[in-house]
């Protein structure tokens, strides 16, 4: 059941992006399109009192309530980006608006935008690793909580990745073919090439 509500809430979430968008870029309703985009957060609600609910009427703690956790902590870390991200893609596709800007490629602008990025992975970690551990206690030792452990390093895992790859930004920054190509030329110059 947990499993299917997860994949229920992830469609719930793009199909209400989609409308949202739709209400407010093709149909003109703002306001309307706004209200349908403030109700995705509802179905995080709505899966976090499900699995709750399941894991008190005695559901053994499985791998579908750490998905849920994970899910639900995805969501509070990247919803609000993917929301406004796909929304300036809208409002530049179906009203007009300006392109939005892309991110940085190239020195320290990338290396500060990934470390952004990892900041919400961490977000999204740190609520998942509170839901989990939320649910190791309530269960106690009433049931087996090896799968909801296991699914708290899957979380601490993803935090350390994604880190190294922010910090590799940061350590070694790509450059830009204009700037390598005037050291280049700078460093034909100092040795009289």
């Amino acid at each position: 059941m947990i499993v299917a509500l997860v994949i229920a809430c992830e469609v719930g979430f793009w199909v209400l992006l989609a409308a949202g968008l739709v209400a407010r870029y093709l149909l003109g309703l703002r306001r309307t399109g706004a209200a349908l985009l403030l109700c995705e957060p509802l179905l995080e609600v709505v899966l976090f009192v499900a699995t709750a609910v399941d894991l008190r009427n005695g559901g053994e703690p499985g791998w579908e309530h750490g998905l849920a956790a994970l899910y639900i902590g995805f969501t509070v870390g990247y919803g609000h980006f993917t929301v406004r991200w796909l929304d300036g893609h809208a409002a530049h596709r179906l009203a007009g608006g300006p392109r939005p800007p892309r991110p940085p490629r190239h020195g320290t602008a990338r290396a500060r935008y990934e470390g952004r990025l990892w900041l919400r992975t961490l977000t999204a970690a740190a609520v998942a690793l509170a839901l989990l551990q939320s649910a190791v206690w309530y269960v106690g030792d009433f049931g087996d909580t090896g799968p909801l452990r296991s699914w708290q390093w899957v979380a601490l895992r993803i935090v350390v990745i994604h880190g190294l790859i922010a910090l590799s930004y940061l350590l070694r920054p790509k450059r830009s073919t204009a700037t390598a190509a005037a050291r280049e030329k700078e460093g034909r110059t100092l040795t009289g090439r």
